[in-house]
């Protein structure tokens, strides 16, 4: 017998109202039951631990008469709105706030309930079962107590299942009436789909004509077995079999530019003539290329010799090693270029353009600090020797000349051991191995420590050291010892180069969110030919007054990491006779944080 579409509707509908009502009383209900249940664990667990600590901080003893117990656990299960049960560690009722006192003692020994079992085994028991006292379902938590610093006893909250088992009542009723309800939209419903069906045909046409126009996204989504839920079934998928090759097509294409986009090398295709077919954003940046790249021959847009050299060799010979070049123009950079060709009938060629200039920065930077170091350590490493010699060929016998020469070998080694912590140090900080710590720092404090340390030194050169701080002034955000690290390299740097008569000033300045640590001087200055280079490792404005002033070249340096690590700046103002001023700026206390870590001076 065939079923009319009426008839189809409203058996679909039943059925799908009766799966609904059996998927949600087989989900709804024990899930609702379990959420009910861990809800009452949860709260019974709070109340319990607040039994407990009213348990331990009672004062009674669990040796003692049981009366003030029950009186307490009376108390305690009103204010918990709970059945309270405290038991000793041997299991031992003291007290049950459903229990008269006359009957507590002759109530079940409790050692082997589970939940106590397992509170005095891991501080935390919980259980559900049937109570023998009061014959219901209960839920028990049960949390140790303390007495004198050992456990004295068990506190145990329990309350009635009752609540779930009502909410599960309740969720079966409301899910029978819902599917009453369903069942009378189901016969209304069907009446107003079957009159509706009448406008598959108009469907079916309108969606051919959508995927004929290019609009493959269209679906009929008819369903059925007659022969318009077929046609419907065909066009949709002819639509989705288009739909896919095209959007394969699309996805390649999309991640091949991402690719491209997203690559820090430079790449382009160039054809069998030599022009550009493809460039992607890094090389246009690189090279500086124009939108209008793509066409044009590669001889037009990078004029270079080598490059159209390595393109003909690239030709004949595929496994020639990459060649680095030197592109001058606005941003002069060195490139390491592979060219590869590409299969096919088109001829085409694959360039990867490797910008190496950083990478060679960094090579002359480290070939520098070598050089620079090996000349700083050759000093005094000769003056030690030469002092060694000359104690090993006769001076030791010369008690003048002896001290003499120790005190040069005592001189060169101190500096000697403050380069190799200066460089020690700067390779920590440059490496990112050691980060600073982010603390609240006050300069009232730092500050004079400081200047405490060079205070004897400077007396003794004729320096006047004072520092000119507001007494509101507001903290920075940073780690101590760096600041204190940063401003006794300033400081130290003022006392030794400075000459007698000269007076250093540290002051602090807010600035809105920032503040300015300021170190000055008035002393010979520094020729402005040297400032853009103070803060260069090995740097001296005078390389042999530092030397001879125990200076290893690193400090300034040193303090410009420290400070860019801290989001910083640091800067300097001079002139030949009148004077320095180093300023360091920090951000004030509270402003975003930075990264925080092991402290570079530990």
């Amino acid at each position: 017998m065939r079923l009319g579409v009426r008839a189809k509707l409203f058996l679909v509908s039943v059925a799908l109202i009766a799966a609904s009502v059996a998927a949600a009383d087989a989900y709804l209900t024990p899930a609702i039951a379990s959420w009910l249940t861990a809800s009452a664990r949860a709260s019974l667990v709070a109340r319990a631990r607040l039994v407990a600590r009213e348990a331990s901080s009672s004062g009674l003893s669990v040796d003692g008469d049981i009366g003030p117990w029950d009186a307490l656990a009376d108390a305690l299960g009103a204010a918990a709105d709970a059945r309270v049960t405290l038991i000793r560690t041997d299991g031992v009722v003291l007290g049950d706030s459903d229990v008269p006192t006359a009957d507590v003692p002759r109530m079940e020994n409790h050692a082997t309930r589970p939940e106590v079992e397992e509170a005095l085994a891991s501080g935390h028991g919980a259980g559900e079962r049937m109570s023998t006292t009061r014959q219901l379902p209960m839920l028990y938590v049960a949390i140790p107590f303390d007495r004198e610093g050992a456990v004295a006893g068990v506190a145990r909250v329990s309350e009635p299942l009752s609540q779930v088992d009502a909410a599960k009542s309740d969720m079966r009723r409301m899910i029978g009436l819902g599917s009453l309800i369903g069942l009378g939209l189901a016969l209304v419903l069907s009446n107003i789909v079957a009159k509706r069906m009448s406008a598959a045909v108009s469907e079916l046409t309108d969606a051919a004509r959508r995927m004929t126009a290019g609009d493959l996204e269209v679906r009929t989504r008819l369903s059925g077995h007659d022969e318009l839920s077929e046609l419907g079934h065909a066009l949709d998928r002819m639509a989705g079999s288009l739909a896919t090759t095209l959007g394969e097509l699309r996805a390649e294409r999309d991640l091949q530019r991402r690719i491209l986009e997203a690559m820090h090398e430079g790449v382009v295709v160039i054809d069998r003539d030599g022009r550009i077919v493809l460039v992607n954003p890094a090389l246009r940046s690189t090279l500086l290329l124009g939108a209008d790249a793509v066409g044009k021959l590669l001889i037009e847009t990078v004029r270079h010799a080598d490059l159209h050299d390595l393109v003909d060799r690239a030709r004949r010979h595929p496994d020639d090693p990459p060649l680095e070049l030197e592109l001058p123009g606005l941003k002069p950079r060195r490139v390491l270029v592979q060219a590869a060709p590409l299969a096919g009938e088109e001829q085409g060629l694959l360039l990867v353009f490797v910008d190496v200039t950083e990478l060679r920065r960094l090579e002359s930077l480290r070939r520098d600090f070598v050089a620079n170091a090996s000349h700083e350590l050759r000093t005094p490493i000769a003056a030690v020797r030469s002092a060694t010699e000359t104690l090993q060929t006769g001076a030791l016998s010369d008690p003048l000349a002896a001290i003499r020469f120790l005190d040069i070998i005592e001189r060169n080694s101190q500096r000697l051991q403050s380069l190799v912590e200066d460089m020690l140090e700067l390779s920590k900080l440059e490496s990112n191995v050691f980060k600073l710590k982010r603390e609240r720092v006050e300069l009232q404090r730092i500050v004079p420590i400081v200047l405490a340390l060079f205070r004897e030194r400077a007396e003794k050169k004729g320096v006047r050291l004072t520092s000119e701080l507001e007494p509101a002034l507001a903290a920075v955000e940073g780690d101590p010892r760096a600041v204190e690290h940063i401003l006794s390299n300033l400081v130290d740097n003022a006392v030794k180069y400075c000459p007698s008569g000269t007076r250093i000033v540290v002051r602090a300045i807010e600035d809105e969110a920032r503040v300015r640590l300021v170190v000055s001087d008035n002393g010979p200055g520094i020729p402005a030919e040297h400032l853009p280079r103070v803060f260069e490792r090995f740097y001296r404005v005078d390389a042999g007054r530092s030397r001879e002033l125990g200076g290893t070249g690193l400090g300034l340096s040193i303090v410009k990491h420290m400070v860019d690590t801290m989001r910083g700046k640091v800067s300097v103002e001079s002139a030949v006779g009148a004077g320095s001023t180093f300023t360091v700026s920090l951000q004030r206390a509270n402003v975003t944080p930075f990264e925080s870590g092991k402290h570079p001076l530990a």
